[in-house]
């Protein structure tokens, strides 16, 4: 069995270092887990107070600051972390080619027990405001995780994953689903549910919490059986929901 915990983060801006102090608070607080999903850009944020949907400031590389951050975090708590990371790479091009690009991606980290790498998902589809955003190219992985298998997609991936990643989810047990929901009427449980039943796969959403930015769609993150059932849910004036998977 798989303990997972989603940890629903409240909105801000620019402040991956207090967002990272307030996940390793709530892991002090126990009980202890052994999978951890952190919601979509919540650590640098996904919106300002103002306006601002543009990421590219808080982008850094795959072995950044935050990303060692992250991976610390994991090796001193003893945890699979999974959190957000805004990826700054350089596009390949020819040998030589000094004009090749540079791209920012939504990303996902993974690191496991130990701080080592397990995986980075870069979103395939962004969301309208994301226009900072490079479509990830790579398919969705599967990674073993405590002898479960798992994978994971991106907020608006979800609209997708029957044409992107039926594969993926047919040989998992457990999909990680972090995002930043805006919507008024919140069809995420049922739509979650659904995909559960379909593909025979428990899935784990930590969502945004309002927080500098209020909109419809934050907070109820949840957890899911593979039958479809809600597990649990991050309740008032909480940020935390554990569930055993498996």
């Amino acid at each position: 069995m798989l303990r997972v915990t989603v940890l629903e983060l409240p909105a801000r801006w620019g402040d991956p270092v207090g967002a990272l102090a307030m996940v390793e608070a709530e892991l002090d607080r126990g009980p202890a887990t052994d999978l951890v999903l952190l919601p979509e850009a919540s650590l640098t944020g996904y919106v300002s107070c103002h306006g601002d949907f543009d990421l590219t400031h808080f982008a850094e590389a795959e072995e950044g600051p935050t990303a060692r951050a992250i991976a610390d975090l994991a090796r001193r708590r003893r945890v699979n972390l999974v959190a957000p990371l805004v990826l700054y790479e350089r596009e390949e091009g020819q040998e030589g080619d000094k004009d090749a690009g540079r791209r920012c991606s939504n990303a996902m980290v993974a690191f496991d027990r130990r701080g080592e790498p397990l995986f980075t998902y870069r979103k395939r589809h962004p969301w309208i405001v994301e226009t900072w955003a490079t479509a990830g190219t790579e398919p969705a992985p599967v990674v073993d995780i405590e002898g479960a298998r798992v994978t994971i997609a991106i907020c608006f991936d979800v609209h997708f994953l029957h044409e992107d990643a039926a594969d993926a989810l047919a040989r998992s047990d457990l999909l990680l689903f972090p995002s930043a929901w805006v919507e008024s009427s919140d069809s995420r449980p049922a739509l979650l549910s659904n995909l559960a039943v379909r593909y025979r796969v428990a899935v784990a959403n930590a969502n945004w919490a309002p927080g500098v930015v209020r909109v419809p769609g934050q907070g109820n993150s949840l957890i899911i059986s593979a039958r479809g059932d809600i597990l649990t849910r991050v309740g008032p004036r909480a940020c935390r929901a554990d569930a055993l998977i498996g």
